[in-house]
């Protein structure tokens, strides 16, 4: 049952829990949206330019691991790593070749590993690093709560797609 109030989890420093409010909410509405899912719906093209359900699930576990990198690691995503989720981070041409003929089980379980990573991992950080400011190569400042938030802003973002792609299947 989806939870309609955002509240700090228990176990999480109070910013960050009602952060992981946030995260499992959007998690949650996305995975009703997905539930029923063939292997053919995943793999649909509603263009010949356009991503499948499967690609766009599996970008939505990129993005949240690249930003597991960035926050817990305070690194970038390295060679080995992009070997298995450029495809996925960059969607297009290349996503449409090798992001196909898996199960929604395999979709579950890739977003269900990630986010499995970022609940242990933001139980040992307190609610000033959320607010610590940090600076990209352009200049601009920004912070982890930006960032984590960006991550469900994503995830909500792309989950307005697979609304659209299911409406054509």
């Amino acid at each position: 049952m989806i939870d309609y109030r955002i509240k700090s989890v228990d176990g999480y420093s109070p910013k960050i829990g009602e952060l992981v409010s946030m995260l499992e909410h959007t998690r949650a509405v996305t995975l009703k949206d997905i539930k029923e899912l063939t292997q053919q719906d995943l793999d649909y093209l509603s263009a010949e330019d356009s991503n499948s359900i499967g690609a766009l699930l599996m970008h939505i576990a990129s993005i949240e691991f690249v930003h597991q990198l960035i926050t817990f690691e305070e690194r970038d995503i390295n060679n080995k790593e992009l070997m298995k989720w450029k495809a996925a981070l960059e969607l297009g041409p290349l996503a449409r070749q090798t992001i196909k003929k898996n199960s929604l089980d395999f979709y579950l379980n890739e977003l269900a590993l990630i986010r499995e990573q970022t609940l242990k991992n933001l139980k040992n950080y307190t609610d000033d690093w959320l607010f610590e400011e940090r600076q990209w190569a352009n200049g601009v400042t920004h912070n982890y709560y930006y960032l984590w938030f960006h991550v469900f802003e994503d995830e909500i973002s792309h989950r307005g797609q697979i609304r659209a792609i299911k409406r054509s299947l």
